[in-house]
């Protein structure tokens, strides 16, 4: 068996987690959070249709760093996933922290892997969930790209 040494990539990944710090496994989440727990997997999985169940029919995305990239609808999420999924074949997902008030869910989420062109691809960030029943009606995105430490600049 070979092990690979750690990167810089991976020491980015682990850098600003704090001495014995753990996420918590997402069955550990109350009832409240369980579309956390339902996007975390299809997402994983990579599975749309799963993905797609957790929003609203009329959900509105919101990017207020990127306001000219938020939408509504399910048609527009589908798309998008469908070619982030497509672009990064290995994509892995994780709620790394959750709060919920009320109907709003606070997640941090580290969503990462490899593009088909061999480039490292990590985003983090916040997604504010409000939800309508079971569903997601709004979700505002503070996600952004993780600069590859192991590129230019560096």
């Amino acid at each position: 068996m070979t092990v690979r040494p750690r990167s810089a990539w991976d020491s980015l990944a682990q850098a600003d987690r704090e001495p014995g710090w753990h996420s918590r496994p997402m069955s550990d989440l109350p009832a409240s959070q369980d579309v956390l727990r339902r996007m975390e997997t299809a997402m994983n999985g990579h599975d749309l249709d799963a993905l797609t169940a957790c929003f609203a029919e009329d959900f509105c995305s919101i990017l207020p760093l990127q306001p000219q990239r938020s939408f509504t609808g399910r048609p527009r999420m589908w798309d998008n996933w469908g070619k982030l999924f497509a672009h990064v074949p290995d994509l892995a997902a994780t709620v790394r922290q959750s709060v919920t008030d009320g109907e709003q869910v606070w997640s941090e989420w580290e969503i990462g892997g490899t593009t088909v062109d061999g480039a490292r691809y990590l985003s983090r960030g916040v997604a504010i969930l409000s939800l309508r029943g079971p569903q997601i009606a709004s979700v505002r995105f503070y996600l952004a790209d993780v600069d590859d430490p192991t590129g230019p600049g560096e």
